[in-house]
């Protein structure tokens, strides 16, 4: 086990460029409030165009492939938002993509996975898993991009970071969801390097409490994983990801199930942001940690593709009480 080596500023910016006809600004937004303003603005990376910021990471590691080894086809593991990010990057770049995926996977996201034009291969939850730790891209002759331990995947993922502090300067708290931790390693290093005094905060539902536990314990451990956001759950921290995580995060706070639908059902609602769960993860924990009103403050909203009956039936759910 090799740990991760930092993603650099430099490699970063010369990876935006790359990005820069490929992405669509996703400019801050103020949270939506009735008692005046907030000090958390939004990072809608739903109205990229496959709906999330795993664009931004997949694409910059596809074209980072020799032309050769892209050739043969890519292939990625996925609960949905990485999948369409490789079928939709496959196409721009006339190569095959197949991605292992969930048979829970919520159908909008395979659908989606489908119609970019990427081949959705269903098989039980354990087998994902297995196949990542088993390493079991190496007998397949499609090159592999890793969710989270991809270092392409991860520069490409810090450009996020780039787009915060050109548009909030004097950003002081950033609220960021982890599941397997690319984001949150690509974006964390990025600030580090340009704006070390900001606070990162990690967000992860109670139901999949894996960084949390590892950072309580000192190492990662596999934990039980039933959550509504499934974008984000994952099991365990991975040996090679987690001493950049730690060497990053300021803090890790957990979400309840409750909490994240409500989330959903407010961005829904007030600020006219449809969310997936994983997606509201950070606007949950940004509320709940009732901010003075001058905090410079970020959540970001990570991805939108969730299945119109499962949003339809948080829709319906009655108000949280007023906090």
């Amino acid at each position: 086990m090799r740990p991760i080596v930092r993603p650099e500023l430099s490699e970063v910016r010369a990876a935006a460029r790359g990005l820069a006809d490929v992405l669509t600004p996703t400019p801050l937004v103020p949270l939506h409030t009735f008692e005046g303003e907030s000090p958390i603005r939004l990072k809608p990376e739903i109205h990229q165009p496959i709906g999330s910021f795993k664009l931004r990471g997949v694409y910059h590691a596809v074209a980072a492939l020799a032309p050769e080894r892209r050739a043969a086809g890519v292939s990625t593991v996925s609960a949905g938002n990485t999948a369409q990010a490789l079928a939709w990057s496959a196409r721009r770049f006339g190569v095959r993509a197949r991605s292992l995926m969930p048979e829970t996977a919520p159908r909008a996201k395979i659908e989606a996975v489908e119609r970019y034009g990427g081949t959705p291969v269903l098989v039980p939850v354990a087998e994902v898993f297995r196949f990542l730790e088993q390493h079991g891209w190496e007998g397949e002759p499609y090159a592999f991009v890793h969710p989270w331990i991809d270092r392409d995947v991860l520069i490409g993922h810090g450009t996020l970071a780039l787009e915060l502090l050109a548009e909030e300067p004097a950003l002081e708290v950033v609220f960021l969801p982890v599941g397997g931790g690319g984001l949150l390693a690509g974006v964390a290093s990025v600030l580090r390097a340009a704006k070390p005094d900001v606070r990162i905060v990690a967000v992860e539902p109670e139901g999949c409490p894996s960084f949390h536990t590892a950072r309580r314990e000192g190492k990662p451990r596999r934990v039980p994983c039933q959550t509504i956001c499934d974008g984000v759950a994952v099991p365990y921290v991975t040996e090679e990801l987690f001493p950049l995580l730690c060497e990053l995060v300021d803090e890790c706070v957990l979400v309840s199930e409750a909490r994240v639908r409500a989330a959903v059902r407010r961005l829904a609602l007030r600020d006219r942001i449809v969310a997936e769960p994983s997606g509201a993860l950070a606007v949950a924990a940004a509320e709940d940690a009732r901010l003075p009103r001058s905090t410079r403050a970020v959540a970001v909203i990570t991805g939108g593709s969730i299945d119109a009956a499962r949003l339809a039936e948080i829709l319906a759910e009655p108000p949280a009480p007023a906090s």
